[in-house]
């Protein structure tokens, strides 16, 4: 009965616990996990992906991505979602994407020889990076 009063009265304490002395934070274990911002800033380094049709279509069509050229598609996402777009044409040398810059996915890729006698339709702007 006395340890059940004493788990009954005791102080709720809120904030980081205390462990040994040092904070949990300052823990070894919680060094080693990344922390949010580190987290974020990952996902905000890669914000697009490809649709299954996109990749296949990539492959298909033997469009080289390069870091260079999948920076210049990041760019023209981010340029797209500024200006509110959505159905985006980005124009990367001669390779073009239609991607939705609301989701940052690339819906199809077509390279040089195929973009010739094509017509884009339902796109809300075209970005040329």
């Amino acid at each position: 009965m006395e340890q059940l009063r004493f788990n009954r009265y005791a102080p709720i304490v809120t904030g980081t616990p205390q462990i040994g002395g040092q904070t949990r934070a300052n823990t070894q274990a919680e060094a080693a996990t990344p922390s949010f911002q580190e987290i974020l800033k990952q996902r905000l380094q890669s914000e697009v992906t490809f649709s299954k049709h996109a990749q296949s279509r990539v492959e298909q069509r033997g469009v080289q991505l390069t870091p260079n050229s999948m920076e210049r598609l990041e760019e023209g996402v981010r340029i797209a979602k500024e200006k509110g777009l959505d159905d985006t044409l980005i124009l990367v040398d001669s390779t073009a994407f239609l991607v939705s810059a609301r989701n940052g996915r690339v819906i199809t890729a077509l390279g040089g020889g195929d973009l010739k006698g094509n017509i884009f339709t339902n796109i809300d702007g075209t970005v040329i990076i």
